[in-house]
């Protein structure tokens, strides 16, 4: 695997029964690319991305994530991402801080190494005034900004957000992808399922799964150029209707 394309997709395939969910899907991702995956409800896109993290074993195909074969290496897949799912992750009846601490344990972080993050983590998202309070009392954007932040706390090679922005205000998105960006400058490779289509534009690349397969990928200038359209949205729609 080159030092570059820290995913690495060829024919991935996962059937139940007679139900074909992901149909022979081939891809690449960069280091510190925005990658987004995008596609309808139904599409495949979280049946994909369970396997890409190792908690599905794929039905066929290959695929290769931070390093490591998703048939045979699932649990190191596990250890050098991060994940945050779209049912938020955090615990509403632990505190900010026993949130952080309890998931520095899980990702296997050293009490020292915690405690240091843990501070640096609070200062950075302004969280001071709120550090011991319960989880469940902030707003639901606090509470996203906060799950992603600790989905990096281990210094992942990749973090994979499933719906990360549903559900928030405007401007709680538009802050929640300044943190995305961010990442994604420091190193981090960043895959992103989304269904809001103005999103796919601040992606470097973006890939359209319909019926399990990909449809399209490049990025979203290429993409809109090849449809002859002049937004994310309605390359999608022209690829949905086929």
């Amino acid at each position: 695997m080159s030092n570059n394309k820290v995913i690495q997709v060829e024919g991935l395939t996962k059937t139940f029964g007679d139900f074909t969910a992901v149909n022979t899907i081939t891809f690449e991702v960069e280091k510190g690319e925005i990658f987004g995956f995008l596609g309808a409800n139904g599409a495949g896109k979280t049946t994909a991305m369970k396997m890409l993290i190792g908690i599905s074993k794929p039905t066929s195909g290959k695929a290769n994530v931070a390093g490591f074969d998703v048939f045979t290496q699932a649990e190191n897949i596990k250890k050098n991402i991060g994940y945050m799912s779209q049912k938020f992750a955090l615990y509403d009846d632990l505190t900010v801080k026993e949130n952080i601490t309890f998931f520095g344990g899980i990702y296997g972080l050293s009490r020292k190494q915690i405690k240091e993050k843990s501070n640096a983590l609070i200062i950075e998202l302004g969280l001071e005034d709120v550090a011991n309070k319960l989880v469940g009392a902030l707003p639901l954007g606090w509470k996203q900004k906060l799950s992603f932040s600790v989905s990096l706390i281990h210094n992942p090679k990749i973090v994979f957000l499933d719906e990360p922005t549903g559900g928030v205000d405007p401007i709680t998105r538009r802050q929640f992808w300044e943190l995305i960006y961010k990442a994604s400058h420091n190193g981090t490779t960043v895959f992103v399922t989304t269904h809001y289509m103005d999103e796919a534009e601040y992606c470097d690349r973006v890939s359209i799964m319909v019926n399990g397969k990909i449809e399209a990928l490049d990025t979203p200038k290429k993409l809109k150029a090849l449809f002859n359209v002049s937004n994310m949205n309605d390359v999608f729609l022209k690829l949905a209707r086929g």
